[in-house]
C-alpha cells in the first residue's frame, strides 16, 4: 500500500534547496526543471513506498542502459519519443499550422553523411538476399506545387532486421541515401524489402518492456527526413500493411496515415524497366511540406547520432 510517509511541504521544500531555486547563479531554466522532477520523483517514492533496494536497482538499471548507449532505444519504448510529437502536433495547431504529411519517431538508427544523387538511388550493395524493392514518390509544398530540390533521406534495415554502422555485418551505409528530388519533385529509391527488429535478448530495453508485460519488437519500416529550403523539416517512416507487429510497435511509432500497401510486380516487362530480374515489391509514398512559419516551433532537432566511422 502507498506509505505517504513524507508531507508535500517538506518534499517541496527538499526539492527546491536541491535545485538550488533560492540560490544565486545557475542556469534558471535546468533549476526549473530539476526542481519539477525532484519533487514528483519525491512523490513517487513517497506514495508507491519505494524501497532502498528498488531505488538502487533502478539508477543501477539507467547506469547500465547509459553504459550500454542504450536510451536511444529505451525513450521510444517508453512512448516519451512519440509524446513529443504529439506535443509538437499540438504546439503548431496552435501557431496556426496543420495539413502535411504526419510527422513521427526518428529512432535511434540514423547516421548522417549518406551519399547523394538527383532524383533516383540504389541503397543496397547486392548481397542482401531480400525482396527487390522500389520506392517512389513526389514532394509537394501544402500548396500542391513541386519541390524540386528537396533532400530525401532515407534509411531503413536489411532483410534481418539489421542497420548499417550498428549490426557491424553491412558495408557502410548500406541502405542509407539522400536523394534531391528532380525538377517534378520526384525521388525513386531501388532497395530490398526491410524487416522489423526487435530490441537485442541482453538489452536493457528488453529487460524493461519484459517488466511491463510488453514485448520489443518493432514492424518493418522505412524512415525518412525530408527537407527544403523555406519549408519545415519533416522527420516520418512508413509502416507496410499485415505486419505482425503493425499495430503494437513497442516504440509507438505506427500512424494509420502513414501506412502503405506493397504493390507486388510481377510483369516481366517491368521487371526488366525497374532494373531487377525478378518479381519486386513497389511503395508510393508522396510527401507533402509545410512552409516554415516565424515564431513556429522548431522541427529541426539537435540530438546525437551513430557516428559514421
Amino acid at each position: 500500500m502507498p506509505a505517504n510517509l513524507m508531507s508535500k511541504s517538506k518534499m517541496k521544500q527538499l526539492a527546491e534547496e536541491a535545485s538550488g531555486i533560492g540560490e544565486k547563479g545557475g542556469d534558471a531554466r535546468v533549476k526549473e526543471v530539476t526542481n519539477r522532477l525532484l519533487y514528483r520523483l519525491m512523490q513517487v517514492i513517497d506514495e508507491c513506498d519505494v524501497s532502498m533496494e528498488e531505488f538502487w536497482a533502478g539508477v543501477g538499471f539507467l547506469a547500465q542502459t547509459a553504459k550500454n548507449n542504450e536510451f536511444g532505444l529505451l525513450v521510444p519504448g517508453v512512448a516519451l519519443e512519440h509524446f513529443l510529437d504529439l506535443r509538437l502536433d499540438e504546439a503548431e495547431k496552435k501557431a496556426g499550422i496543420s495539413g502535411g504529411t504526419l510527422r513521427t519517431i526518428e529512432g535511434p538508427l540514423y547516421v548522417a553523411g549518406a551519399p547523394l544523387s538527383k532524383g533516383e538511388a540504389r541503397m543496397d550493395d547486392g548481397t542482401d538476399p531480400g525482396e527487390p524493392f522500389v520506392i517512389e514518390g513526389q514532394v509537394r509544398g501544402e500548396d500542391g506545387n513541386i519541390i524540386p530540390g528537396a533532400i530525401v533521406d532515407i534509411w531503413h534495415a536489411n532483410s534481418k532486421g539489421g542497420y548499417s554502422f550498428i549490426d557491424g555485418e553491412q558495408a557502410a551505409y548500406n541502405l542509407r541515401r539522400r536523394i534531391e528530388t528532380d525538377a517534378k519533385g520526384r525521388y525513386l529509391a531501388r532497395s530490398i524489402v526491410p524487416n522489423g527488429y526487435g530490441c537485442p535478448p541482453e538489452s536493457c530495453t528488453r529487460k524493461a518492456m519484459t517488466l511491463l508485460g510488453r514485448h520489443a519488437e518493432r514492424p518493418a519500416h522505412v524512415h525518412f527526413f525530408i527537407s527544403a529550403p523555406g519549408y519545415r523539416k519533416l522527420t516520418t517512416q512508413f509502416n507496410f500493411t499485415g505486419d505482425k507487429y503493425l499495430y503494437t510497435d513497442f516504440a509507438f511509432g505506427t500512424r494509420e496515415e502513414l501506412v502503405v500497401t506493397l504493390e507486388r510486380v510481377t510483369d516481366a516487362a517491368a521487371i526488366r524497366n525497374a532494373g531487377f530480374n525478378r518479381p519486386f515489391a513497389k511503395a508510393k509514398f508522396d510527401v507533402i511540406l509545410i512552409k516554415e512559419r516565424a515564431g513556429a516551433p522548431r522541427t529541426e532537432v539537435e540530438r546525437e547520432h551513430v557516428m559514421a566511422a
